[in-house]
């Protein structure tokens, strides 16, 4: 049967993301496109693939028979369009780099900088967020992880390891009596960036007993957490590269073992053999390495 390939990435958009607004926003289109291509597709095949319950799109059992074979479709399309992209020999182009807020604010202004100076024909797409981008479904091209992928196609190279440690404001400190040993911390106030609960966890393995209630906010954007920090609302933790760089903020507890995470850069094995990505991809392992 023929049908669009439009509608069936439309289609498979909304079963995986739950609703037309969502999907719109993975396939960058309107939502009344999406909404066409869905129905077009729908009737196209004589089937029901949706039920409309409120906002949101819910499989029909036809939808679901289908979703299979057009997810399948979709991991071929990729592959496709990987083998396509890591064969190129052209350096101008679009390259998209994922990485944590606190990494695509302090670190890659400058290496965008010497990027553009280098190659100003590559055009640059940052995603700057704490998950982690799907490679294999070309959320990004390369991506500056905390951990090494798992997958057989990706290939990772460590970096270095990014030591975190404790940071409050002087007067934040003074008010706790300028702590010095674990134990002085029992009453302080952490400014939470997991509501997992892994952060709590992470700093009681390393010597504090610390419980719920000495994390009365919570954000999980890196960013808004040191801001806090540097208002003076409490203790936050930050790779040590970027806390003492910091003027109104000072270790707590200076010798105390820091929090050790490595950093990985990441990228497709299709895409290795490009030669943009494998040029943004060396600049990026040499910058960050010694950063």
């Amino acid at each position: 049967m023929n049908f669009d390939w439009n509608q069936a990435k439309a289609f498979l958009a909304t079963a995986e993301e739950g609703s037309l607004s969502a999907a719109a926003r993975v396939l960058k289109l309107s939502q009344s496109t999406l909404s066409r291509q869905v129905e077009a597709l729908e009737q196209d095949l004589g089937l029901v693939l949706f039920e409309r319950v409120g906002k949101s799109f819910v499989l029909a059992p036809s939808g679901v028979e289908l979703l299979a074979h057009v997810r399948a479709m979709g991991e071929a399309a990729n592959r496709v369009s990987l083998s396509a992209a890591g064969q190129s020999e052209t350096i101008a182009g679009t390259i998209c780099i994922s990485a944590s807020e606190i990494y695509a604010a302090l670190v890659l202004p400058e290496i965008l900088i010497r990027l553009r100076q280098l190659e100003p024909s590559i055009a640059i797409e940052v995603v700057a967020s704490n998950a982690a981008s799907d490679l294999q479904r070309r959320e990004a091209d390369i991506a500056i992880r905390n951990f090494p992928p798992t997958q057989p196609d990706l290939i990772a190279r460590k970096l270095r390891n990014s030591c975190l440690r404790l940071y409050a404001t002087p007067d934040y400190l003074a008010r706790l009596g300028n702590p010095k040993l674990p134990y002085d911390l029992r009453s302080a106030e952490f400014i939470s960036i997991d509501s997992s609960g892994m952060f709590l966890k992470g700093l009681n393995a390393l010597g504090l007993n610390l419980t719920e209630r000495n994390f009365p906010i919570l954000t999980e954007n890196i960013l808004v957490m040191w801001e806090f920090v540097k208002a003076g609302l409490g203790i936050g933790i930050l790779d040590d590269v970027f806390g003492d760089a910091e003027p109104r903020v000072q270790r707590v507890l200076p010798e105390f073992e820091p929090l050790v995470l490595p950093v990985w850069l990441v990228v497709h094995r299709e895409l290795n053999t490009s030669r943009r990505v494998r040029l943004v991809f060396d600049l990026l392992a040499e910058e960050l390495g010694h950063a």
